[in-house]
Order: structure tokens, then sequence, then C-alpha cells
């Protein structure tokens, strides 16, 4: 007798059409055709749940960013739970799968300081994830040995007229306090442009004299107007399929009878993001050096080809001994390492934009080959993006 097909609920408020919703959504169904299984969009699944156990379930587990009321009603059913939400009132009772947003917070604060920038700025919402991402950022800025000062703003700031007034107020303070040049990490892509147009007010350049970096890549508010945003890819579609990926473990434990500890029913696991997608808003080198300024541009229009320090030297004019001392001087680093920086942001920006193959990303970034690649990778980037989700409980 071939296997029971398994039913699982999707409640997910796919009436926004965000990523953090859509994509999640388009994951999960990546794994049920991988199953079988039969997915049921339910954003009403508490409700529609019996009181008590009967014979027939309608579902075999579900998949949602949990409440209160659904995680009580699938608890006393048996029905396995996996949470999406990371802002749930129930998130650590609950099994989930979320964005890491302290990796999020440092890959983006890493980005501004290897763009030269010395003072920073953070918008960010009352929001847990948003909260962890900008103490990140806080402390990486700091690590390096600089300041933040961070505005917060309300979840929803257009909810009414007189919240939008004061939150357009807040943002003006918060501006008030800033030296240019400046990194800001705005909390998403509104925050992002109502800081965009609040500089045009004020006569500030974006990138030059402020740049900025907004959001988890909703494509729409990113790419228009101009400036376009520098934005992070979160990769909201391996949330989805690793959600499910677990809700089928513990759809089988329970199927199997076996006996699950609370603390590896609420493990967390936490996907690093995909990377960054760099755009005109942080397209600037906040350099004084005219000589290091120069050889970082031509570094970013050719990283592609096979060229090393004694190339980038050629093509300012310069010899590479008093090159590489301005580079240390500058930007305590090596001319070496900001070609391979530069290749690194190259090769995250196509692997969170395309499905082509590792090995054209590597040829064409500049790397060569794709170990070569996953060497520097693995090397550079340990800190930031790890090679496994992690997990937590």
């Amino acid at each position: 007798m071939p296997p029971k097909q398994r039913r699982v609920a999707i409640t997910l408020d796919l009436e926004w059409p965000y990523k953090r919703h859509a994509g999640i959504f388009a994951g999960t169904q990546q794994y049920a055709r991988q199953q079988s299984w039969e997915s049921i969009i339910d954003e009403f699944v508490a409700e529609n749940l019996p009181d008590r156990r009967t014979e027939s379930l309608p579902y075999d587990g579900v998949i949602a960013r949990a409440n209160e009321k659904l995680a009580k009603r699938t608890a006393r059913l048996g029905i396995p739970l996996v949470n999406v939400w990371f802002n749930s009132p129930v998130r650590d009772q609950l099994p989930g799968v979320f964005p890491d947003y302290a990796a999020i917070g440092r890959i983006r604060a890493e980005h501004l300081l290897a763009r030269g920038l010395r003072r920073f700025a953070t918008v960010v919402r009352e929001d847990r994830g948003r909260k962890q991402e900008e103490a990140a950022f806080r402390a990486t800025v700091q690590e390096a040995g600089f300041s933040c000062v961070t505005a917060k703003i309300p979840l929803n700031s257009s909810r009414t007229h007189d919240i939008w007034l004061k939150t357009q107020q807040r943002i003006d303070a918060w501006m008030d306090e800033w030296e240019l040049p400046i990194g800001v990490a705005a909390t998403d892509e509104l925050a992002g442009r109502t800081v965009v147009q609040r500089c045009a007010r004020r006569g500030w350049r974006v990138p030059q004299d402020v740049a900025v970096l907004a959001g988890s890549n909703e494509e729409a508010l990113c790419e228009n107007p101009r400036p376009s945003l520098t934005s992070t890819e979160l990769g909201f579609e391996r949330v989805g399929y690793e959600a499910a990926q677990l809700l089928n473990r513990l759809m089988s434990q329970r199927e199997n009878a076996r006996i699950v500890k609370k603390s590896k029913s609420s493990q967390h696991i936490l996907l690093p993001p995909q990377g960054l997608v760099i755009r005109e808003s942080t397209d600037f080198y906040a350099i004084k050096d005219e000589l290091v300024a120069a050889a970082l541009d031509f570094i970013s229009q050719n990283s592609h080809r096979r060229i090393g320090q004694d190339d980038v030297s050629r093509a300012v004019d310069a010899e590479t001994r008093t090159l590489q001392l301005r580079f240390r001087k500058v930007l305590d680093r090596p001319i070496a390492t900001e070609i391979r920086r530069v290749r690194i942001e190259r090769a995250k920006r196509e692997l969170a934009q395309s499905d082509r193959r590792l090995a054209e990303i590597a040829r064409d970034v500049g790397f060569g080959k794709s170990m070569r690649m996953y060497e520097v990778f693995r090397r550079e980037l340990a800190r930031i993006i790890h090679p496994l989700a992690i997990k937590e409980g």
C-alpha cells in the first residue's frame, strides 16, 4: 500500500505581497513537490481545527506565522507546527526557521566599512528581528572603532497621518545629528526611501554624502526611483524549504510515536543572508586620498579580470610599494585583499540574483575556478556567512 499523502496547512498572510511571505511560501512548495504533499492554504487554521482530538484530523502538520491560539490548538491535538515568524509571541515555545538577523547586521556594517566610511547611523522599527540586526550592526562598527547614531520608528509608521508626521519629525531630528559623509542602514526599503527623500530636501547627495543600505531586496522599491537602493537578499525561499524539511521530520517522529524532548522540538534554525545586492546608493568610496580612490575605482571596474597589485599600480601611474603603503594607511588592508573583497561582493550579487552555475560565476567575477571561489568564501566570510545553518536549543 502506498504511503498516505500528507496534508500540510500553510498560514503565511499571503495577501501581503512581501518576500517574507511569498518567498517562504515558494520554498515550502518546492519541498512539498518533492514529498508529494497536499498543501492547503488556510489563513485561519487555528479556527478551523477541531476543539478536541478526533480519529481524523484535517492536517498532518502546519507551517505558519504562528500565534498563541494556533500554538495551543496544535499542541492539544498533537499536530506538528513549525513557526516562520520571528516576532511571534510564542516563538520560544515552537520549532522555527528564521533569517539570521545578527548576520545581516554584520554583513551590512562590513559593506559600509569597506566603502571607507567612518560615521554611521541606523533607523530601526519596533521589531525583534530588526533590533537584533541593528545591535549587530552597531557592535561591528564599534569593534572597528566608530560610533553609530540610531533612530527608532513605529512598526507601521503610515497607519495614520499623525503617526506619519511624527515619524518624519523623528527622522529629521536624527539626521540633524549626522556628520557627513555617513553610512546609513535602514530597517526596510520604505525607511530607506524616506532617508533618501529627506536627504534630497537638505541638498545632500546619495551616495557621495550619505550611503544608504536598506531592507531585504524588495526589487520594486529598491530599483525605483533613482538612486537605486543597495539591499540584503535574505533568501526567504530557503527559510520556507528548511521549515518544510523540519516539519517533515517532526511529522515522521509523530507517526513513529517517537518521544521528542522539549529542547529538540523548540529548536530554531537561523539561516544567514545570501548576500548584498549592490546598487547606486552605496556605489561610492569615502576616501580623501585621491590616489587610493582612483585605485579603488579601477579595482571595481576590473576585478572580473585577472588583475593583481602591479596592474592596479600601473593603472594609477604609481609605484606598487607606494600604493601598497597608501592602501595600508588609508584602508588598513593590502591591495590584494581589496581585489578579493570586490570579487566576493560580485559573487554574492550573482549568487543572490541568478541561477547560473557556480563555475560560470567564479569565472566571470575573477576567481577562475569554483573551488577557488569556495576557498576564498570560506576563509574570508566565515564570521559573516556561515556555511551551515545555526541551530539553537
